[in-house]
């Protein structure tokens, strides 16, 4: 995204949806400054929590939506970041969080084993925060923009160019070498280039446009 100078673009969208801890502060001019939801990751939490001010006190009119596996999300045992949500609640009392339940994680896991024919624990997988977005995008939006989005085959190609993993982390891991370790990886790991074969094939069927980089679906 870096260079793109399509942030007046983004932010004329309906809704504007971002990840994680992906900021806009110092990148506007590429990703916009607009963020009416963020979906995170449970690990993702402490990281929005180093800068709090930004994210939970100035940026008032976004809806954060948290998920997550297990013990950190548990609500009846009081998991740590369900914990954490809660006084966040407390200290901010407009802001705006929800978390998925149990039986949206299972759904998104069964939409992972339907598209690929693999059960996502025993095949040792992580659905990416990607994954969740795009499952909440399709359940929100008539109309779908994914901005920043290579395709599954695009690490196959020699000739692509090196970019970092983050837009806003210059200097650290290369895209295509996180994708290809994490897709080789036995356990552990998320599938990022399988999930982007998934996506592509959605697109086909529902109104999901992939811009910059701008790649047909197959």
């Amino acid at each position: 995204m870096l260079g793109s100078g399509l942030g007046t673009q983004i932010d004329g969208a309906d809704c504007v949806l971002r990840m994680n801890q992906a900021p806009t502060v110092g990148f506007e001019a590429d990703v916009g400054q607009r963020s009416t939801l963020r979906v995170i990751s449970h690990t993702t939490v402490p990281l929005l929590l180093r800068n709090y001010s930004h994210y939970f006190q100035q940026a008032r009119d976004t809806l954060y939506v948290v998920w997550g596996q297990g013990k950190h999300m548990d609500r009846a045992l009081g998991g740590r970041t369900y914990r954490t949500l809660l006084q966040l609640t407390k200290m901010y009392p407009g802001l705006q969080v929800y978390t998925f339940t149990e039986r949206m994680m299972a759904y998104c896991d069964q939409v992972f084993q339907d598209e690929t024919g693999k059960n996502r624990r025993q095949s040792g997988s992580f659905l990416s925060t990607g994954w969740f977005t795009m499952i909440l995008a399709l359940e929100l939006c008539e109309e779908i923009v994914v901005y920043g989005m290579v395709s599954d085959s695009y690490c196959r190609d020699k000739s692509h160019p090196s970019v970092p993993y983050h837009y806003f982390e210059k200097g650290r891991l290369d895209e295509c070498q996180m994708y290809l370790a994490h897709e080789r990886a036995p356990r552990s790991a998320h599938r990022f280039i399988t999930e982007k074969a998934v996506f592509s094939r959605w697109a086909k069927k529902r109104p999901i446009v992939f811009a910059h980089p701008s790649w047909r679906t197959r």
